[in-house]
């Protein structure tokens, strides 16, 4: 896999965690330690996102 596709393969899951998180959010079924475990996985992936960017420029 190339970077470009791992990058684009990422923020297609950060837009996925953000919908995960908005949905959970909504819903007063879901704890709080559900949703920081979302906020946590979406921050990974954002994070692992720069990073790429900043090597390939």
């Amino acid at each position: 896999m190339t970077v470009q596709a791992h990058l684009e393969s990422l923020e297609k899951k950060h837009v996925a965690l953000e919908e995960e998180l908005h949905a959970m959010m909504a819903s007063p079924s879901v704890r709080d330690n559900e949703i920081a475990e979302c906020k946590r996985r979406k921050l990974r992936i954002k994070d692992e996102i720069e990073r790429l960017r900043t090597s390939i420029h």
